[in-house]
Order: C-alpha cells, then sequence, then structure tokens
C-alpha cells in the first residue's frame, strides 16, 4: 500500500497567517500540522508516500525532506491548479500506479490515527473505504448514507437536507478502481473533479465502498478556531510531563505541564501548562497561560498571553491581555498602553501598536 497526502491547499480561510507560508505547516504545540499526518501514515506500516504540492512546494519540500526522518520514502507531485481532490489522484496516477493507496488530507487531525482503520483495508479490500464521523452540522461537509452493514448507500457534497449527520473525514482507502471512476467523473459546478462524485460512481456501478465510524477527536484546521482547538487537544493529550531543558530562574514559577526546550529563558514570570516554549525562545516578566504554544526564538517581555499560538521569531512586548489568537511569523506586537483582552489572527512580517 501506498499513501498519497494532499498538500496543494492555498489555505484561504487562515489568511493572513497562510499568505507566505503553507497551512499545511502551520504548527500545533510547535509542529506543523503536515507533520501529525505523516507519523500517523509511518504508525500504519506505509512507507511509499507521494506529497502533492502547489504554491508552497519550496516550502514543504524544505521542511519534509525526502521523509527519511519520518521512516518513509517520500515522492513529491505538482498540482498546478487546485481542481479538486480526484484531480490531485488523477495528476499522482504515475506515482500510484495499480497500488492501494490511503489518501490523507494534509491539513487533517486525526487523534486515533489511521493504523486501525489501514489494517481493516487491508484485510477486507473494497473498492473503497471512508472514515466518517457524527457532526452536529452535517451540511458543511460531504455526508455518507449507510446501509444495515454499514456498507455506504450514497454520498453528497454539503447537502442542504442531509441523510445522515455522519461526515466524511479526510482518509480514504482506494483501490485502483478508483482511477476508473475519476475517469468516468465530470467536473462539478464549482470546477472541480470532486472524490466524492468518483465514490458515488463506484457506489453505482456496484462496486464496494465501505466506511468506517470515528469516535476520537478529528478537526480540519482550515480555520483558525479549529487550529486553536487542535493546539489544546495536543497540548492536553501529548505534553505528559513537566519537561525544562532551557533555564528558568529563581524569580519564575511553573504550574501545570510544561514543556522549555532546550535554548529557550525564562525570567520572572510564570506559566500556567500545560504550555510549550520553543528553542531560544524567551521570556521576561509575563504571564503564558493554558494552551499556549510559543514557537522557536520568540521574545515575550511584559506580557499575559494564553490559548494562543505564537509562530517563530516572533515579539510581544507589553501586551497585558492576549487570548484565543494565532501569531505569524517574525511578527511584533506591542502595546502603547494597557487595556482590554486583544484577538489577533497576524500575517508573517506583521507590526502592530495596540493602544487602549
Amino acid at each position: 500500500m501506498k499513501a498519497l497526502v494532499l498538500a496543494a491547499g492555498t489555505g484561504s480561510r487562515l489568511r493572513p497567517v497562510t499568505h507566505t507560508g503553507a497551512k499545511q505547516l502551520v504548527p500545533v504545540a510547535n509542529k506543523p500540522v503536515l507533520f501529525y499526518a505523516l507519523e500517523a501514515i509511518a504508525a500504519a506500516r506505509v512507507t511509499d508516500v507521494g506529497i502533492v504540492v502547489g504554491p508552497s512546494a519550496d516550502d514543504i519540500r524544505e521542511a519534509v525532506d525526502d521523509g527519511s526522518h519520518f521512516g518513509l520514502d517520500v515522492t513529491y507531485i505538482r498540482q498546478e491548479e487546485p481542481l479538486g481532490l480526484a484531480h490531485a489522484v488523477q495528476v499522482s496516477q504515475d506515482f500510484l500506479g495499480d497500488d492501494d493507496f490511503l489518501m490523507y488530507l494534509g491539513d487533517n487531525f486525526v487523534g486515533e490515527g489511521v493504523a486501525h482503520v489501514a489494517a481493516e483495508f487491508r484485510r477486507q479490500r473494497p473498492a473503497a473505504q471512508i472514515l466518517l464521523t457524527a457532526v452536529a452540522d452535517p451540511t458543511a461537509f460531504g455526508v455518507a448514507e449507510l446501509d444495515a452493514e454499514g456498507r455506504v448507500v450514497s454520498l453528497e457534497e454539503k447537502p442542504r437536507v442531509p441523510k445522515s449527520d455522519l461526515a466524511v473525514m479526510g482518509v480514504y482507502l482506494f483501490t485502483s478502481a478508483i482511477h476508473e471512476a475519476i475517469r468516468e467523473i465530470k467536473p462539478s459546478a464549482r470546477g472541480e473533479l470532486e472524490i466524492t462524485h468518483a465514490i458515488q460512481w463506484l457506489i453505482e456501478d456496484g462496486r464496494d465502498v465501505r466506511s468506517t465510524i470515528s469516535t476520537g477527536y478529528w478537526r480540519d484546521t482550515g480555520n483558525v478556531a479549529d487550529m486553536l482547538d487542535v493546539n489544546r487537544h495536543v497540548l492536553d493529550s501529548t505534553v505528559v510531563d513537566h519537561r525544562v531543558a532551557g533555564d528558568v530562574d529563581a524569580d519564575s514559577r511553573l504550574t501545570g505541564r510544561v514543556h522549555v526546550a532546550p535554548g529557550a529563558r525564562v525570567v520572572r514570570s510564570r506559566i500556567e501548562g500545560p504550555v510549550v516554549i520553543g528553542p531560544g525562545a524567551v521570556v521576561v516578566g509575563s504571564r503564558i497561560g493554558p494552551h499556549t504554544s510559543i514557537a522557536e526564538d520568540c521574545e515575550i517581555t511584559g506580557s499575559d498571553i494564553e490559548s494562543s499560538i505564537v509562530l517563530c521569531g516572533s515579539t510581544v512586548r507589553d501586551v497585558p491581555a492576549i487570548a484565543a489568537s494565532l501569531i505569524g511569523r517574525h511578527t511584533s506586537v506591542v502595546s502603547a498602553r494597557p487595556g482590554e483582552t486583544h484577538q489577533l489572527v497576524l500575517g508573517d512580517h506583521t507590526r502592530v501598536t495596540l493602544a487602549s
């Protein structure tokens, strides 16, 4: 079995942060979202991986390289235009050949991984298998209708009147039958080759399409709220112990689960975990509240931050209350005077002066 990771999207819902970087490389708990996907694929015993890339190809190549540090062998596949998930499969056919494959959307976070569904697919080998989860608002997703045995009867993309509450997650498994299906479908009204249409073609052609229902944690990190929610989830679930590899002075107080990376410094500050502070970061005279990730080489001085992600090389100075914020790379946030809580979504290389 091979894997196909889709990482060609432009991240329009995460702008301005993604104007200068790939959305799949925005970190949660100081690790790019894409890396969690690659780790999950490796854990599923799949090593031959194609990554479909677009405008941010160079950034993704630099971050992932040949994949060897994940235990993977990575091939890069260019998708020149964002013409749909099925189109991404189509442009990857030379890499995929006639092999079975697992397709993983690179901006999705699946808390329980994909090893279980990959093992199930290997045993049964239906033409397609999709991962589903119950959601409160199915109209925002592809929605599956199942029969009594769990086989997929129909799929509909963002239906006005959903036939179930089961949303299609960003994980799919296919035999080579999917290539025939993609050749038979036409672009949708939005001009894209939809993978849901290809799977529906398989169903109508009498092929075996199965599902696995997940009750674990899952998010599509395409917007700021979901990105922050994944950051909270990862910090809650993986920052297990209090680990201090950097320097923390005697006037600072660390409570809860806090990871201070090598080369980081904490001076006269209060850190309330779960929190991660990246290499080379400096926190002085500040409070870093729960569910916050401070990336490498940041400088936080005289400020209060919680439930936020601060990307690498950024400076926050004399800002009394930042919450539920995503601050881009090499950004400067400086407060003129103390004020009320600020909520920020800032692009890279930005400077903001806050006044109350």
